[in-house]
């Protein structure tokens, strides 16, 4: 394949306006998506769970599988293995020290036993696929109710426990000291970042779900120490990294995975970037800009 074929692969604007139409439910989960991964990946980089993510991700991708294999909602699947995971991994996990052992326990057993149900699956080879990279036409209108829903739950989720949340994040120890419950809300944010895990899971797909959740917030806290700005920013980028990925692969017979995770690696090098500029004119970022916090 020569390199103008390969790029027209993957830039096809051919019948651009008739293939927008097709995607405009992927579109509203798009933005919806940004802002859920945005908060909830604030969150993420505060509390050092990047590899959580990961492992609740493998088993979203087992659960979505099993339900692609038995032939009932692959959406309720994925729902169902991430909730397994972020409560196994918040039992097993209690402690930040043995958080990583289960996590890479569970990684393993989940994607081996997403393997096998897929192995067993004798539909559709896209419906396999897609379930790994995201699919951006596969969002129909009861696909993108269920999205909502979820979505909606995990936005009241985070509402609620965001103040309280963010103080034990910063300093549990005082935080516990104040009355705020700490080892509560560890394991409830787990199962919140299930649910956020599981509906990224439905476009992006189960292997690149960090660009969605991760990448974002921690661009985000290298050009700002505001705990206002710095999770709006997160939601802001998220949102242009699924939009924009939708858009360019529109006409592609690429993946969506592809265009989301590259648009997120430009945004978190241009935030970093920036980011250095600033230190070196006097800025400093307090604890914040150390991965796994995010600036007070």
């Amino acid at each position: 394949m020569s390199w103008q074929e390969a790029w027209h692969e993957i830039f096809n604007f051919q019948d651009y306006g008739a293939l927008l139409a097709l995607v405009r439910n992927s579109l509203v989960a798009g933005a919806v998506l940004g802002l859920v991964g945005g908060l909830a990946g604030t969150f993420v980089v505060m509390r050092d769970l990047a590899f959580a993510v990961h492992g609740i991700s493998e088993l979203s991708f087992a659960g979505a599988a099993a339900a692609l294999l038995a032939g009932v909602s692959v959406a309720g699947g994925s729902i169902a293995g991430a909730l397994a995971a972020a409560g196994l991994i918040g039992v097993l996990g209690a402690k930040a020290r043995d958080r990583g052992s289960a996590i890479g326990v569970l990684m393993p057993f989940g994607l081996g036993l997403g393997v096998l149900f897929l192995a067993l699956y004798q539909g559709r080879s896209a419906n396999k696929f897609g379930i790994l990279t995201g699919q951006i036409v596969a969002i129909d209108t009861p696909r993108l109710s269920w999205l909502l829903a979820t979505s909606a739950v995990v936005l009241a989720c985070l509402a609620v426990m965001w103040r309280p949340l963010a103080f034990a994040s910063l300093d549990p120890d005082v935080a516990a000291a104040r009355g705020v419950p700490v080892r509560a809300l560890s394991p409830a944010f787990m199962l919140v970042l299930g649910l956020a895990v599981a509906v990224s899971v439905q476009v992006v797909g189960a292997l690149l779900v960090l660009a969605l959740i991760c990448t974002p917030a921690a661009a985000a806290v290298r050009v700002t120490a505001s705990p206002v700005l710095a999770p709006l920013l997160s939601a802001a980028l998220a949102t242009v990294s699924v939009l924009g990925g939708i858009l360019l692969s529109i006409g592609s017979s690429i993946p969506i995975s592809p265009y989301v995770t590259t648009i997120s690696f430009l945004l978190y090098g241009a935030c970093r970037a920036a980011g250095a500029v600033r230190a070196r004119r006097g800025w400093t970022a307090p604890r914040g800009a150390r991965p796994g916090t995010v600036p007070t």
